[in-house]
């Protein structure tokens, strides 16, 4: 373990950490058994750090012991050693004999144990005799056709054979990770340089990354570009299924399976045979079939088809061992394949012609389905509704139970999503047919793969009345929320359809999983849905085998039980909405639909924005012209329910409470009065003692009614029941329903005034709460849109509130200046989003990149050509000659003002009038981007014609970066930018985006996987033991959550990540830094390639891990990771993000450390610029930096400077503070100190200049770097436990007044002026107290 404090300039927690931004979730990660034994740095499970006792079926504790196997091989080194737990599987050490570099050859094989062979599926603790010293052998079996394909498929990944994909789903780099890029990049400079050394040069600027950093530099892509990888060695040319498949009949029943084709690298080419009994050289060429052996010598056979290939070409095992080293250096999360979620897709992609995308032949491509099914199995179909329903009633009353049921049902929900994103793709490109194809395209519904799919839009009128199509897209969406809510409640004995949306090419598919007896015709009289509304609100069916199942899910959601009217007016009382349904399917479950209502309107939205659609609304008018809202589906959000709910609570408590006083003040006046009364009375002439304890009736003593007058009650007094505490709000007011009675009529006013009540709640109080935390600095500063959304929506705030954010927020510093402008950007993204989809939905897909493009120019280009010309190939026009290409009309003015208009309908807020000349282009890009699923081509695109703008450069818009250097590099040379330039410049006339640009366009995948509440109550009491100062039992129980997660989800999950990323902040707090960083780096690995490789989770990953490198003594490496966590923050946001205050002051403390002084002054006063710009040049948050760059001034040698900065520091705590603030004493007490400081200094240089040379005792300098810096809030003292560096040093004993006019006359003594008294000095007894938060 690495002393964090080891070689640290200032305190190691005057770096603040990044943590802040990102939500508590759960990760994941799979079970290893791949090692001899359990590291944290290889892809294992944390399980095995912690041993804990399970529940065994007789409830007995079996305890789980760790032991070593012995496991013999029939070949070479012949025997293998495997650390295990006696819980696991057989089928787990199967898994880990494949994973050794030894076992590679084996795949079909089974255990024996003592001459009888094991089944897989048993525990260990199971077998029979089976002890620590035991040995298992391996023995090879027959192959079969299944047995034969899967140890071909295996063998092409293993040798590097493969190639690359082409998946449907998963886009150009999906799943990319650029972290062993970097750390190999830190690692050479490390190397180079020694880590860490000051005492190299620590004047070169080339010895660390921050290196000439400009903090005015524009973004670029290069960032986010993969680098061109070396080649990896090759171990044959080609492998492949050879044309003579499949055997005939007469020679499968003589056990032949395949035969394969194989070219080596000296050129031969072999027909193979995989036979039962293995693999074998035949007599077969391309032009003649004989799959016989060859005679000797030529014959060569083995049972594993690596052993084969390194016995026919003799370069083989060279080349696959440094195949292995190659490998290696990648770490194996980067490089396993993500089997849980679907992958990340970077939005910047390289070009066709970059070495990173060149497209290699490889015929087994095609080959992959066949050799993953087989011929008779390529379309298995699953049951996907039974196999959800029947996870859900497996037991749950041990823990075992519940591990395995949450572990199966992540696994369903990830295979059903990445099912239903592959069908909604064939679907949208119209390669499934419609079981209704006489109907119109919005309302045809498919079935593939057993999933139902049908268009989010109103093809059947259904939401009229509602918004049309854009209130059944949004329905779809909230649905989805809906669904994973019931889900996450997990009630038992109510079912949800598996239910995924997916948005591709302008389209919103539903793939849901297909309900028994949904499509059953029922008989003439029964309803097709068995509660809630049949056919809108006309017909209400009720059934009372839902009730109890509704009251759960309706108490968990807080809907109130109320009454609801048909069309002939009859009452129905049900638990939920009414566009809640409950349908009784045929395998007897209770299923619930329609979930996007489980939340009241927002009454006073609508009001104000919603107009019915028979009102002109349409939205071609104008600019200016006032419309409605596009929908009716206004819902309020269920986090904004759950925080009015705790307000009423907290409401009804203080009401409680005070009620109780009042009684208790009533009784205590008279039980005063009785005690008067009862004070005259004496035992023998005596006071009675037992006055002062005697009992009122109310059973309060009269010391405690003593008490009570004083306002005060004991706290056992204070405790509320709150079971009469009842709170719930109608889902379905203004929605159409017309009470029939008067009392009826009283009832829903009173629903209808608490649903207003809490849609006033949202803007009185969620609304200015949240701005006024981001304003102090109390929550993280968001980034981009997601995470602003992702914010926003955690305080109960919906995304058409962001207008009314961006509102509240302007006008009140930079710091939410900078909120308002990222919420006019979010707004200006979804707002293109909204007008791109419109058309898309009708494009030939040939045609998508064309439309794309020209929209785009017409939103982000036209600075650059204000009349861009649609690219439209017109051979693909022709061939599409009746569809719908109006895009190509648009032009920037008109798609100017019609964002102006969406932003103005779908926000409520007015965009300035030169708001699209204040645009910042390449962040807008990356959301739109992202909100549409495009992958552009890597290159830097130009919006300007201004060549010498301080922004993007247009003569570098066409330059391609798809071979850009290892680590955050600029471009390449002129000549390649003006090359590229006319490769990219249209036909016409040049524009930003071709055509060409749009690479791919991926799927917006929405799915309701629930998290675990199993690994999230283990973090939580982990985290809570911790806060008890119960550290072991709080880390035992951390690797117990890091185990569940692991277990539930599989590694590479970005729950696992989020998990990853909060224990590493739990060990660096408890000091153990070293897991702290391993942690960090899975953490960055798996939120690269699951949430994106630029996203917010991403970059605070860098950030702390750059923290938690630096306390481990390597400094240099975390400057890496904190320069291309910079890199990354310009691109996602642009320049001066409010919370890079911290980052660039963490930069600074790094860069002192290596005593690069001057650099860490430079970026002290970049710290302390923002700061300024953000809070204030006299707020404390500026203070706090002038203080630490008053001490960097010192260090870099600048005396004169520290003072002022110090004096300017001391003054700004002095007035917001006051004098006896611990911060205003300490700048007090450093002020002194480095005045001193500077007599000495000046005194010295008269000395010279006179030639009068005096030994002058300066004060130590070097104290400013050893002493640990006082953070703001922190006492030097309790910084660090050391003496005062001033308790020996005599101070000069005139007044700093008089010190500073010295040092600014150069030392001149004629020139004193009369002592002045200072201000703040006169009473030292006043010091002490207040802190100060830190900055940002």
């Amino acid at each position: 373990m690495v002393d964090g404090n080891n070689g640290v300039v200032f305190d190691t927690n005057s770096i603040d950490t990044a943590e802040g931004h990102g939500r508590a979730l759960d990760r994941t990660t799979s079970k290893d058994s791949s090692g001899p034994e359990p590291a944290l740095d290889q892809d294992s499970s944390v399980k095995d750090a912690l041993q804990k006792p399970d529940e065994s079926s007789n409830g007995e504790q079996v305890a789980d012991s760790i032991f070593q196997l012995t496991i013999r091989l029939p070949h070479e080194p012949y025997k293998t050693y495997v650390t295990v737990s006696s819980q696991e599987q057989v089928s787990d050490i199967r898994q880990s004999v494949w994973e050794y570099p030894h076992g590679f050859q084996y795949s079909c094989f089974h255990l024996e144990h003592q001459s009888e062979p094991i089944n897989d599926f048993v525990e260990l603790s199971q077998i029979v005799g089976l002890t620590a010293d035991s040995e298992l052998a391996l023995v090879e079996d027959p192959y079969t056709e299944k047995e034969a394909r899967i140890h071909f498929a295996r063998v092409r990944e293993l040798i590097g054979a493969a190639g690359n994909r082409i998946d449907t789903l998963h886009g150009v780099s999906a799943g990319l990770s650029l972290f062993d890029t970097i750390a190999h990049a830190a690692s050479d400079q490390a190397i180079q340089n020694g880590n860490d050394n000051p005492a190299k040069s620590p004047t070169d600027d080339a010895l660390h990354a921050l290196s000439g950093y400009d903090f005015k530099a524009p973004s670029t892509v290069t960032t986010i570009v993969q680098p061109v990888p070396e080649p990896a060695p090759k171990t044959v040319k080609a492998i492949s299924l050879s044309a003579w498949n499949p055997p005939p009949h007469h020679l499968r029943q003589r056990g032949h399976l395949l035969y394969l084709q194989i070219t080596t690298n000296e050129g031969e080419q072999h027909q193979i045979t995989s036979h039962v009994s293995g693999f074998y050289v035949n007599k077969s060429s391309n032009s003649k079939f004989d799959p016989f052996p060859r005679p000797p010598p030529k014959h060569h056979a083995a049972h594993s088809l690596l052993s084969l290939i390194s016995i026919l070409s003799p370069s083989f095992d060279s080349n696959f061992t440094a195949l292995q080293s190659y490998n290696n250096g990648k770490d194996p999360l980067s490089t396993f394949q993500i089997a849980t979620f679907i992958p990340s897709n970077p939005w910047m992609v390289p070009s066709a012609s970059s070495p990173l995308s060149v497209h290699q032949p490889d015929i087994t491509r095609t080959q992959e389905s066949y050799l993953l099914s087989g011929a008779e199995n390529t379309e298995t179909l699953r049951d996907w509704n039974e196999e959800f329903q029947s996870t859900r009633e497996l037991p749950r009353e041990t823990m075992q139970d519940r591990v395995f049921r949450e572990r199966l049902t992540s696994k369903l929900f990830a295979d059903y999503n990445d099912a239903a994103a592959r069908g909604a793709i064939l679907v949208a490109r119209g390669e499934v047919g419609s079981l209704n194809p006489t109907e119109g395209t919005d309302a045809q519904i498919f079935v593939y793969n057993n999933i139902f799919f049908s268009f989010g839009a109103d093809g059947v009128g259904t939401f009229a009345s509602e918004g049309g199509d854009e209130a059944a897209r949004v329905a779809t969406g909230k649905d989805v929320l809906g669904v994973k809510a019931v889900n996450q409640l997990d009630i038992e004995g109510l079912f949800t359809p598996a239910t995924v949306v997916v948005d591709y090419l302008g389209k919103r598919m539903v793939g849901q999983s297909i309900v028994p007896g949904i499509f059953k015709q029922r008989e003439p009289g029964e309803h097709q849905i068995d509660y809630g509304g049949v056919e809108g609100r006309e017909v209400v069916a009720e059934n009372s085998a839902f009730v109890s199942v509704f009251d759960k899910l309706s108490s968990a959601l807080r809907v109130k039980k109320h009454a609801v009217w048909d069309k002939e007016g009859q009452r129905h009382d049900l638990e939920g909405s009414v566009e809640t349904k409950g349908l009784l399917g045929t395998d007897g479950r209770k299923y619930v639909l329609d979930l996007y209502r489980i939340t009241p309107l927002d009454v006073l939205w609508l009001e104000e924005h919603w107009r019915e659609q028979s009102e002109p609304s349409e939205q071609d008018q104008p600019k200016g012209a006032t419309s409605s809202y596009p929908h009716r589906m206004a819902v309020l959000r269920p986090e904004l329910v759950e925080l009015y709910w705790g307000a009423k609570m907290r409401e009804y408590v203080k009401t409680e409470v005070d009620r109780r006083r009042r009684v208790q003040d009533d009784s205590s006046r008279v039980n005063r009065d009785s005690t008067v009364k009862d004070s005259d009375k004496t035992i023998d002439g005596n006071p009675r003692p037992e006055d002062d304890t005697e009992q009122t009736e109310n059973g309060l003593t009269a010391q405690n009614v003593r008490s009570t007058e004083s306002g005060k009650l004991p706290v056992e007094q204070e405790r509320v029941d709150i079971s009469g505490f009842h709170f719930a709000l109608n889902p379905d007011i203004i929605s159409g329903q017309i009470p029939q009675t008067d009392e009826e009529k009283e009832a829903w006013a009173e629903d209808e005034k608490e649903v207003r009540a809490a849609c006033e709640y949202l803007r009185s109080k969620a609304l200015p709460d949240f701005i006024q935390h981001l304003k102090d600095g109390d929550v993280g500063f968001p980034m981009d849109g997601q995470s602003l959304s992702q914010l926003i929506h955690k305080r109960g705030i919906n995304i058409r509130y962001l207008g009314m954010v961006s509102t509240l927020a302007g006008g009140h510093g930079s710091r939410l200046d900078a909120l308002k402008d990222l919420a006019v950007q979010e707004m200006l993204s979804r707002a293109f989003k909204h007008i791109a989809n419109k058309y898309l939905r009708n494009v030939p897909i040939p045609l998508s990149g064309a439309c794309i493009a020209h929209l785009l120019n017409c939103f982000l280009g036209a600075g650059l050509n204000q009349n861009p010309h649609a690219e439209v190939d017109q051979s693909l026009q022709s061939t599409y000659a009746k569809s719908n290409l109006s895009f190509d009309a648009v032009t920037p003015k008109a798609m100017i003002a019609e964002i102006a208009h969406q932003v103005k309908i779908r926000f409520g807020y007015s965009l300035e009038e030169s708001w699209h000349t204040n645009l910042k282009h390449l962040q807008l890009l990356r959301e739109i981007a992202i909100k549409l699923g495009l992958q552009l081509e890597a290159r830097d695109y130009s919006f300007t014609k201004l060549p010498d703008a301080k922004g993007d450069d247009p003569d570098t818009s066409t330059h391609d970066i798809s071979n850009p250097p290892s680590t955050n590099g600029h471009g390449a040379s002129n000549g390649k930018r003006k090359k590229k330039a006319m490769e990219h410049s249209s036909p016409v006339s040049r524009v930003t985006f071709c055509s060409s640009d749009i690479v791919n366009i991926v799927p917006v995948v929405k799915e309701a996987s629930p998290r675990s509440t199993l690994a999230e109550e283990a973090l939580e009491a982990g985290r809570i033991s911790i806060i008890q100062n119960q550290k072991e039992l709080g880390k035992d129980l951390i690797l117990e959550s890091l185990s569940l997660h692991e277990q539930i989800y599989g590694i590479l999950h970005p729950e696992v990540a989020r998990v990853y990323h909060q224990v590493s902040m739990l060990y660096y707090q408890l000091e153990d830094k070293a897991v702290a960083v391993e942690l960090a780096r899975k953490a960055i690995i798996i939120f690269e390639r699951t949430v994106g490789i630029d996203a917010s989770e991403t970059v605070l990953g860098y950030l702390n891990l750059g923290l938690f490198e630096h306390q481990v003594g390597n400094t240099k490496v975390a400057l890496t990771y904190i320069r291309h966590a910079l890199e990354l923050w310009k691109l996602i946001y642009g320049l001066h993000h409010p919370d890079s205050i911290t980052t660039t002051n963490n930069a600074a403390v790094m860069l002192q450390n290596l005593k690069y002084y001057h650099e860490s002054r430079l970026w002290f006063e970049a710290s302390l610029s923002l700061s300024e710009e953000m809070f204030g040049v006299h707020s404390v948050n500026a203070a706090t930096l002038l203080f630490q760059l008053a001490q960097a001034l010192a260090l870099d040698q600048d005396s004169k400077g520290a003072v002022n900065r110090m004096r300017q520091a001391y003054n700004i705590f002095l007035a917001e503070l006051g004098s006896s603030d611990k911060n205003t004493k300490e700048a007090e007490n450093w002020l002194e100190q480095l005045t001193q400081n500077a007599v000495s200094i000046a005194k010295h240089a008269k000395d010279l200049q006179s030639r009068k040379y005096r030994r002058v005792h300066l004060t130590p300098r070097v104290t400013l770097g050893t002493r640990p810096q006082p953070q703001v809030g922190q006492s030097s003292t309790e910084a660090a436990d050391g003496k005062d560096p001033r308790s020996s040093i005599g101070l000069d004993p005139r007044s700093i007044d008089e010190l500073m006019k010295f040092i600014e006359d150069g030392g001149d003594t004629s020139k004193r002026s009369p002592p002045k008294k200072r201000p703040g000095r006169g009473n030292p007894r006043r010091r002490g107290g207040a802190t100060v938060g830190t900055p940002a």
